[in-house]
């Protein structure tokens, strides 16, 4: 069997199977996530980019922020729309970094991660500019992300290119190994989830690009944007040189 990393496409990768089993282990901070959205949203609406199945955006929908969304993959739309509350939530298929609703919202949100699945440095600035654009004049734009330096221990493989091996679950009934390699210069990295059983192989692959905080701050001033808080979770903890992940505010510069 042959695995091309490079062959990810999310609009695919995203698909029946990936959906159907999203929600299957919870995150755990989606509580704390909905409550500091809710008091950054005030009285709407939000608007969530990547809203996936709806994890964040059905439980703020539930606190009486209005929520609408954007979302590529088609499968994870109809996850969504499964759940109570699902078909009420105004959501459009597409791009997070081109589609433009109609509509301008005081709170816009990116969460786990999901601005890295737009590949490249010009995705990712247009995604921002995106998510600027939809603002009003007193809006919140918000990311969650991982900070990507802390978030592997690389090591170079004899043809000198950065990878590593993660077991991610060691059980009886099989194991979960998370296997990946990445590109300095790109940022980009090309991973896979890989799980053996005694039924067979299951391979998931993913590919995302790594953008530091410092870099998502330049994105958001080229947009116009200014930040305003970060913290290292959605309770607010401090954000200090042993972070491993971010909740970013920003607001329109002055």
């Amino acid at each position: 069997m042959v695995f091309d990393a490079m062959s990810f496409d999310p609009r695919t990768s995203f698909g029946p199977r990936v959906a159907a089993a999203y929600d299957d282990v919870p995150r755990g901070d989606e509580a704390p996530a909905v409550e500091r959205l809710a008091e950054l949203a005030g009285q709407g609406p939000a608007l969530e980019f990547a809203i996936g199945t709806g994890r964040l955006a059905l439980p703020l929908a539930a606190t009486g922020v209005r929520v609408d969304g954007i979302e590529l993959s088609a499968a994870m739309i109809e996850k969504l729309r499964a759940k109570p509350g699902g078909e009420s939530l105004t959501v459009v298929c597409g791009d997070m970094a081109a589609v433009e609703m109609p509509e301008r919202y005081s709170l816009v949100y990116i969460a786990f991660n999901s601005l890295m699945n737009l590949l490249t440095q010009d995705e990712q600035v247009q995604c921002v500019a995106n998510a600027a654009r939809h603002l009003d004049s007193g809006g919140r734009f918000v990311v969650e992300n991982v900070v990507p330096d802390a978030m592997y221990v690389l090591r170079q493989d004899r043809d000198g290119i950065d990878q590593y091996v993660n077991a991610e679950q060691i059980g009886s009934e099989g194991v979960t190994v998370e296997v990946g390699r990445f590109d300095r210069v790109t940022q980009r990295v090309d991973k896979c989830h890989l799980g053996v059983t005694a039924s067979g192989i299951a391979l998931d692959p993913l590919a995302l690009r790594y953008v530091w905080p410092s870099e998502l701050d330049l994105m958001a001033r080229l947009a116009g944007l200014r930040l305003l808080t970060r913290w290292s979770g959605w309770t607010g903890e401090p954000f200090d040189s042993r972070s491993v992940r971010h909740v970013s505010v920003y607001g329109r510069a002055t």
